[in-house]
């Protein structure tokens, strides 16, 4: 059994790095079949729907708190829930989701950025040392093992789609202790309403400019796997581990995804695995660990 929270923390990063691999994966293989804001609002539509009847009990119990903390939340939705998502699907329209999860990997480097840039937050030497670990094994991964081939590397305006949307998330995690002490489940509902409404004139303009959702049974089973597993479960673990944690070593795990992006495919998809994938697992878990074991700070307050 996981008994100290520190170890259900990581446990829980772990399963939320897993589901959003998958949802790259997914967001890629039915760019043809559904718009990338249609998804989107699919996503947050339908992960809202199904929290609702479990989160009205705490909504209504929290509702003065949410009033009067509106604004950090509503920067919070649409940060983490509606500009994030957006970007990345739209991104995953032009680039595989092997390269979005390798952006994605910098995201550590970039909550760590943030919290210095905004809460002053000095990253102390075992945490540099950690992210750097482990950015330098998501690039051996990206290189096959040759780092010369960086030298060959482009930006298309896929990766930069994703690369902003990295962005916008690394920011979410940074501010997520500003988040009020409401429950779990209120803070997900509103957050999910903030996302489906932002979406929903974006998914019209699609609709409207002749972009509609071609229905079978895979664009149906997206539909549901985006919903309820990198949105409603996700989403609640990685909040609540960033609340244990804190934005910095929460972080840390996104570099993970390009691996178990690596593995979902050649479980799904048949490709091989080589010996750079396991190079770079090594220097990925080396730098998680490094982070791990750095002295964190008290955690953010518990909601």
């Amino acid at each position: 059994m996981l008994k100290s929270p520190t170890t259900r923390a990581y446990a829980m990063l772990t399963i939320v790095m897993l589901l959003w691999a998958g949802n790259s994966i997914v967001g890629r293989a039915v760019r043809d079949d559904i718009p990338a804001l249609t998804l989107a609002w699919f996503r947050w539509s339908g992960a809202l729907l199904i929290l609702l009847p479990f989160a009205f009990a705490s909504l209504k119990a929290d509702r003065a708190v949410i009033r009067a903390h509106w604004k950090p939340i509503l920067l919070l939705g649409l940060l983490g829930v509606a500009a994030f998502n957006a970007l990345l699907y739209s991104g995953l329209r032009y680039t595989p989701a092997s390269n979005a999860m390798l952006i994605q990997a910098a995201i550590p480097a970039l909550v760590l950025l943030f919290d210095r840039l905004l809460f002053r937050e000095r990253p102390r030497a075992l945490q540099l040392l950690g992210v750097t670990a482990s950015t330098l094994g998501v690039l051996f991964v990206v290189v096959h093992g040759d780092f010369a081939a960086l030298l060959a590397l482009r930006l298309g305006p896929g990766e930069l789609l994703v690369l902003l949307a990295v962005s916008f998330w690394a920011l979410y995690t940074s501010l997520l202790r500003l988040r009020p002490e409401v429950s779990p489940l209120s803070f997900l509902a509103v957050t999910f309403a903030i996302g489906a409404l932002a979406m929903s004139p974006l998914a019209l303009w699609e609709a409207s400019a002749g972009r509609h959702v071609v229905w079978q049974a895979s664009t149906a089973g997206a539909i549901f796997y985006v919903a309820i597993f990198p949105s409603l479960i996700a989403y609640l673990l990685f909040n609540l581990a960033v609340t244990q944690l804190g934005g910095a070593r929460a972080g840390q795990f996104s570099t993970l995804l390009p691996l178990f992006g690596a593995f979902l495919a050649a479980f799904f998809l048949g490709e091989t695995l080589h010996l750079y994938h396991f190079a770079g697992m090594a220097l990925i878990l080396g730098g998680i660990a490094m982070t791990a074991l750095s002295r964190p700070k008290a955690p953010v307050a518990a909601s």
